[in-house]
């Protein structure tokens, strides 16, 4: 299962208030959602940067719902809420994620990203014990 990262966002998923999130790439999961297939991804606080021989920590399950691309700037009101941000403006969300996206790559209000819809569920005692086991299998 791919991971998604909710660094910036963990206590917004947690809460039940983040249900859209957007991406620079994804492309793939574009397509799999043009296929009506629902992506399971697994929310993690962080994906990258771990250092050797750490793993992320786990926060749930995320359930793809759909995605699709659109500019950043076309962001709606409605939309940042989803975010989890309901203190934002449309304008101060696309500052914050330019700013926060931006340390990586150039992105800029007319950037095209991935909006991803989901629900989310916390990863179940089985699903963790499979997990566990699968890594100390070395897989």
């Amino acid at each position: 299962m791919r991971m998604i990262s909710y660094a910036l966002t963990e206590a917004q998923l947690l809460a039940g208030t983040k249900r859209v999130t957007r991406r620079l790439g994804w492309l793939w999961l574009v397509e799999a959602c043009k296929h009506e297939e629902r992506p399971l991804l697994r929310a993690v606080r962080k994906a990258m940067g771990l250092g050797k021989g750490n793993s992320p920590v786990v926060l749930g399950i995320v359930t793809v719902q759909d995605a699709r691309r659109e500019r950043l700037d076309a962001i709606t009101q409605a939309d940042v809420v989803l975010e989890g941000f309901p203190e934002m403006t449309p304008a101060q969300f696309v500052e914050f994620f330019c700013r926060e996206a931006g340390k990586a790559k150039k992105v800029t209000p007319e950037t095209e990203v991935t909006r991803i819809e989901f629900d989310f569920r916390l990863e179940s005692l089985q699903e963790r014990i499979e997990r566990e086991s699968r890594k100390g299998k070395g897989k």
